[in-house]
C-alpha cells in the first residue's frame, strides 16, 4: 500500500498546536513530512517552549498517524520550540504592578487543609524574606482572619496616590484582607455570585498592598463564579492545588487542575500539595498510617504532568495552632516547620521556571454572547 504525503497532513490537520486554538497544519508549523516504505518522519516547530508542549505534540502525532493511516508504520518525529521574539510595545501592565507574583491555592473539595496550607505557605514564605501578603478569597468560609489571631480586626483607610485605600492587617508580618474582616462571624454570608466578585474586587484594587514578592490568593473550594471572577480579573502567576490522599478528594482536584489548565484560562499550575499524608502516634514515633490512602496526591502529579511539591503530615498540633491563630510553621526547628518550608521552596522553583520559560498570564475575558471565557 502507498502512503502519500497527503494523507499524513492530514491526519496532522486534526491536532491542535499547544497555545495557538490552530492545528499543527493551519499554524504551518509542520515544516516537513518524508515517507520511506512504511517509515514516516515528521519534522515540527510550536511556539510553546515546554518540555510537557513538546512531548504531547510528539504523542499526538505518533497516535493520529498510526490510527487515521496505518498502524504499523513507524512514525519519527522531531518536535522543535522556536519562542516568538518579546516586543515591549505590546506588553501590558499588571493592574497590580506592584505585586510581582500571584498564587492561587485551589481545591477541588472542602476540608481538604486548603486554608491551613496556604497560611503556613505564607509564613514559610516570609520567613525566606520574601515580602507576602493573603488574599481571603472564601467568600462564604473565611478562615484566614482567625489562623492569623485577627479575627475582629478591622482595615483602617489610608490616603494613596490621592485615593481612600484599605490597609491590610499585618500579622507575623503578613498582610491580609478577608471578607471575614467586614462580615459578621456568626451570620452566614448568602450572596449571589456578583455580589462576592465585587467585593473580592474592591479588596484587591481598594487596597493598599505596598510591594509584595507574593500574594497568595486562597481561593473557595470547587471551581465556580469567585475561580472565575478571579482570573478576569488579575494576572495570576500559577495555581497550587491541594488535596488529601482519599480518591475521592483527589476526583475533584483533577477538576481543579482541569479547570486552570483550560486552554481559554491558561494558568500554569506549579504542582500539587498532599495534606493529611499519614499519621504518627506519639508513643510510635517510627510508625506511618496511611489512613485516607497512600501517594494519591503524588500519582496524580504525575499523571497531570506536575509538580509534587510535598506533603505535610496528619498531625493534631497543626489544628490546634491555626485554631488559636498561630500558624505551625512559626515554630523553630521542627519537622513540620521543615516539611512547610520544602513546600515553600518547590513554589519558588516553579515559579522561576515558570517565569522563564512561558509569558505572562493574561487576563481572562468573558464574550457576553458566546458565554465562554476568551483571552
Amino acid at each position: 500500500m502507498q502512503y502519500k504525503k497527503q494523507d499524513i497532513l492530514d491526519a496532522l490537520d486534526t491536532i491542535t498546536e499547544p497555545g495557538t486554538g490552530k492545528s499543527l497544519v493551519e499554524s504551518n508549523a509542520v515544516k516537513n513530512v518524508v515517507i520511506f516504505g512504511k517509515e514516516v518522519i515528521v519534522d515540527v516547530t510550536i511556539s510553546n517552549p515546554t518540555l510537557q508542549a513538546k512531548k504531547k505534540t510528539e504523542v499526538e502525532i505518533m497516535k493520529v498517524i498510526h490510527d487515521k493511516v496505518y498502524q504499523k508504520l513507524d512514525v519519527k518525529v522531531n518536535v522543535k520550540a522556536v519562542v516568538p521574539e518579546k516586543t515591549e510595545p505590546q506588553k501590558k501592565e499588571s493592574p497590580l504592578p506592584n505585586i510581582k507574583n500571584i498564587v492561587a491555592v485551589a481545591s477541588g473539595k472542602g476540608g481538604v487543609g486548603k486554608s491551613t496550607i496556604t497560611a503556613n505557605l505564607a509564613v514559610s514564605l516570609s520567613k525566606m524574606g520574601f515580602k507576602v501578603g493573603i488574599l481571603d478569597a472564601d467568600v462564604y468560609g473565611p478562615s484566614i482572619p482567625m489562623m492569623f489571631d485577627v479575627p475582629s480586626a478591622k482595615p483602617l483607610s489610608v490616603m494613596e496616590g490621592g485615593h481612600s485605600k484599605m490597609k491590610p492587617i499585618e500579622s507575623y508580618g503578613i498582610k491580609i484582607l478577608s471578607l471575614g474582616f467586614f462580615t459578621d462571624a456568626n451570620q452566614a454570608v448568602i450572596w449571589r455570585g456578583a455580589m462576592a466578585s465585587k467585593a473580592l474586587n474592591q479588596l484587591l484594587f481598594d487596597a493598599a498592598w505596598g510591594e509584595l514578592d507574593f500574594l497568595l490568593i486562597d481561593l473557595p473550594p470547587g471551581t465556580g463564579d469567585i475561580h472565575l471572577s478571579i482570573v478576569q480579573t488579575i494576572p495570576v502567576t500559577g495555581a497550587v492545588i491541594v488535596s488529601t490522599p482519599q480518591n475521592i478528594a483527589l476526583a475533584d482536584a483533577r477538576k481543579g487542575i482541569a479547570m486552570f489548565k483550560q486552554e481559554n484560562i491558561n494558568v500554569p499550575v506549579l504542582g500539587l500539595v498532599e495534606n493529611m499524608s499519614y499519621f504518627t502516634p506519639d508513643d510510635l514515633p517510627e510508625n506511618k498510617y496511611y489512613i485516607f490512602g497512600k501517594d494519591g496526591a503524588k500519582h496524580l502529579a504525575e499523571d497531570e504532568e506536575t509538580r509534587f511539591l510535598g506533603e505535610i503530615p496528619l498531625v493534631q498540633s497543626i489544628r490546634e495552632s491555626g485554631d488559636v491563630g498561630h500558624p505551625i510553621s512559626l515554630q523553630e526547628n521542627t519537622i513540620l516547620e521543615a516539611a512547610f518550608k520544602t513546600i515553600a521552596k518547590n513554589v519558588v522553583e516553579e515559579l522561576i521556571k515558570r517565569n522563564d520559560d512561558l509569558p505572562p498570564t493574561e487576563i481572562v475575558r468573558i464574550s457576553a454572547m458566546a458565554g465562554c471565557a476568551t483571552k
